[in-house]
């Protein structure tokens, strides 16, 4: 029991606002208090209290017990925390007598996590007609112009305590509301506890409490019977939402999660996403759309911890924006494109261009190598290569979507897919139906490491071909030269059997025989970059073999956290950096928003204009119970997803409906669908939210909806 002479400090005591005095709940109080801000009178049991006398303050402020009090924690460890009833220590409420105020005292102090951390807060209580919580600055925004007000009946203690919502007032910093709402969601009146005469208190009260701290304040508050404001507690704002730069760019995975859907390791990123930044700003510049310098400043794709990012406007793909220039999105506007007249002419000279460039990848691509017959040298020279390659396609591919008339033709990833479900069929395993079809490559991302096809609705393999060891060689392909040694020996030949069947034997310029025939200059130039993304790929895988055999890496898959120019340093007589094994490869981080802005590095979401940004790509009515998730869905269900992935057409035939929050109806596997028959919406904004698995959904392809229940 604490003794009756223990030592208290009035909250007008200038020696009260020390926090490791009287904790910083108090501390707070008391400073707010020296500055005429309206806190409640009371006292405080400093942490380490000393001689004076507890029952002569307490019959001050209790009228000799006819008042009721409330005893309250004041931790060092709260960092001023709310700690009412939900608080992470005790306080008491209805105190009434002086017995019972000392053994509140005792209840509180017992809470403290350690000893010498825990003050007592004593004040009367009120008796509130309305009371909350109020930011000096919206904390989920990040504005500093806004002040948010939770507030219900009666005093705060149900709000903070999580009990109820209560109703939600965004106001600005001089009180005019600007936003209301209730438990049920967003109001056209304001209604709810508080009145505007009490909304515009609360506003300056917020700005005092801001000058006086230096800082926007988290602050518990009052109202009383006489409609007096009483501040009951303030804390800095913490966690305040980053606010990105004015002119930050608009980002978003859509436009190129398709092509790389994954987290990309660090030389991933160097061998991909680097030329398809290049190769994109060299269309956007040749098309006139952004300026040269532009790009210089400021990326087209980017990673964002790990993932593809795009510059959303640039690409024309914002949510409720329409660029000039929609490279990824090939729809009739683009087609109104008026510039330079070296356009005009490109666009004449383009499908030969373009057939030109598609018969030189091949026939580099048909003259590699065995990869293990490659010199150091070389096989740098070989990974130098694909990335101008890749330049050069990405640029193509883009100014392809935006020059020349939709075509008319099946997708490589169509064609790819018939070709896996024929060798399914078969029993072909992964490096029998690569050699015979690199087509199927359209249908899965590049990654460095073991290549393993996805599983048809007929086919489902038990353990991946590619690190079972050696593949059976195909008696038609270089394969059988090559048959390979080991869990990765056959890199080498498999490499060799894709570029073999890739090479131009018949047929009109830009068209491949066999493999890749019909399909358009665009379609054509999309299935060149997978393959030479390929080859990149078991590029490196062989460069971290060497390394492995050499006694520079312990594992092939190190090689992955390399930047390129530390691969190719290696293989020109340098040595690896230090500290390999401790960069993540990929890192591993959470899917994109579908938009978002940077501030520094950190994400903020971005609110999508009204309505939920749904498109309809096709592919007419179909029903069935929602599928997420990363097995295979069952036949006849609605796939929900985030992104569309190349690897999800295998899947497609079985489906009775496809949804994703991202993407574009003219993406790879939108066309796909269509072609099938499967009903698509993309760009639904919250559908993984909205539509959990096992939910009978409607999907509209044609109209772009998706509603609950079946046709």
């Amino acid at each position: 029991m604490v003794p009756q002479n223990t030592r208290t400090l009035p909250l007008d005591d200038a020696r009260a606002t020390s926090a490791a005095r009287t904790g910083p709940k108090a501390a707070n109080l008391a400073r707010a208090a020296l500055h005429d801000l309206p806190v409640l009178p009371g006292f405080v049991i400093p942490i380490r209290p000393g001689a004076g006398d507890l029952h002569a303050a307490w019959a001050r402020l209790s009228a000799h017990g006819e008042r009721t009090l409330v005893v309250r924690s004041s931790s060092t460890q709260e960092d001023g925390a709310v700690s009412s009833m939900a608080g992470r220590f005790v306080s008491v409420l209805d105190v009434h007598g002086w017995p019972p105020f000392l053994a509140a005292i005792d209840e509180v102090i017992a809470s403290a996590s350690a000893p010498g951390t825990m003050a007592v807060l004593v004040q009367p209580q009120l008796d509130a007609v309305a009371g909350g919580v109020m930011f000096g600055a919206d904390p989920v925004d990040g504005r500093t112009d806004r002040v948010i007000v939770s507030a219900t009946p009666g005093g705060p203690q149900a709000l903070v305590g999580g009990e109820v919502n209560g109703t939600r007032y965004a106001l600005t910093r001089r009180g005019r509301l600007v936003g209301v709402e209730h438990d049920d969601g967003p109001a056209e009146e304001e209604g709810g506890p508080l009145t505007r005469v009490q909304l515009r208190a609360l506003a300056r009260l917020a700005v005092r409490a801001a000058t006086v701290f230096g800082g926007p304040q988290d602050i518990e508050f009052a109202f009383d019977e006489d409609g007096r404001l009483w501040l009951l507690q303030s804390r800095p704002v913490t966690a305040l939402a980053p606010v990105p730069p004015r002119r930050a760019p608009l980002l978003g995975p859509g436009p190129v999660a398709e092509t790389l859907p994954d987290p990309l390791a660090p030389l991933e990123e160097d061998l991909w996403l680097v030329p398809l930044n290049s190769g994109l700003g060299e269309a956007l510049a040749t098309a006139g759309a952004v300026s040269r310098s532009a790009l210089r400043s400021r990326p087209t794709v980017l990673t964002v911890g790990g993932r593809a990012a795009a510059d959303l406007r640039r690409l024309g793909a914002a949510p409720g924006k329409r660029s000039h220039l929609q490279l990824l999105n090939p729809a009739p506007a683009i087609r109104k494109l008026a510039v330079a007249w070296q356009v005009g002419r490109l666009r004449a000279d383009f499908p030969d261009l373009a057939a030109r460039t598609g018969d030189e990848v091949d026939a580099e691509l048909s003259a590699v190598p065995p990869l293990a017959e490659l010199a150091d040298a070389e096989l740098a020279a070989a990974l130098r290569w694909t990335r101008a390659a890749l330049t050069s396609l990405h640029g193509l591919e883009a100014l392809a979507g935006s020059l020349l008339t939709p075509e008319d033709s099946t997708t490589a990833a169509a064609q790819g897919l018939t070709a896996l479900t024929e060798a399914r069929a078969l029993g072909l395993e992964d490096a029998q139906i690569l050699a015979a079809a690199p087509s199927v490559l359209a249908l899965i991302p590049p990654s460095i490491g073991p290549t393993r096809l996805p599983p048809t609705p007929l086919h489902e393999p038990e353990t991946s071909p590619a690190s079972a060891g050696p593949h059976p060689p195909k008696p038609s392909t270089p394969l059988a030269e090559r048959p390979g040694t080991g869990t990765r020996g056959t890199t080498s030949g498999q490499t060799r059997a894709v570029t073999r069947t890739q090479r131009v034997e018949t047929g009109g310029r830009g068209a491949v025989s066999g493999v890749g025939a019909g399909l358009g200059a665009r379609e054509g130039l999309r299935l060149r970059v997978r393959w030479v993304q390929e080859l990149g790929a078991r590029l490196a895988w062989e460069a971290g073999l060497r390394l492995v055999s050499d006694g520079a890496l312990p594992r092939p898959e190190l090689v992955r956290v390399l930047r390129f120019d530390e691969l190719v340093a290696a293989f020109e007589g340098g040595s690896l950096p230090a500290g390999l094994e401790r960069r993540p490869a990929p890192p591993r981080t959470a899917p994109l928003p579908s938009v978002f802005r940077l501030a520094g590095e950190r994400i903020v979401a971005e609110s999508g204009p009204p309505g939920d940004g749904a498109r309809p790509a096709g592919g007419g009515r179909g029903s069935g119970p929602v599928h997420a998730g990363p097995d295979a869905p069952p036949a006849g269900s609605v796939l929900v997803v985030r992104t569309l992935a190349p690897s999800l057409a295998a899947q497609l035939p079985s489906l009775a409906g496809l949804v994703a929050e991202t993407g574009s109806p003219l993406s790879h596997l939108a066309i796909l669908a269509r072609e099938l028959g499967v009903p698509t919406v993309v760009g639904l904004r919250g559908a993984l939210d909205r539509f959990p698995p096992g939910t009978e959904v409607l999907v509209d392809g044609d109209a772009g909806t998706v509603t609950e229940g079946a046709a």
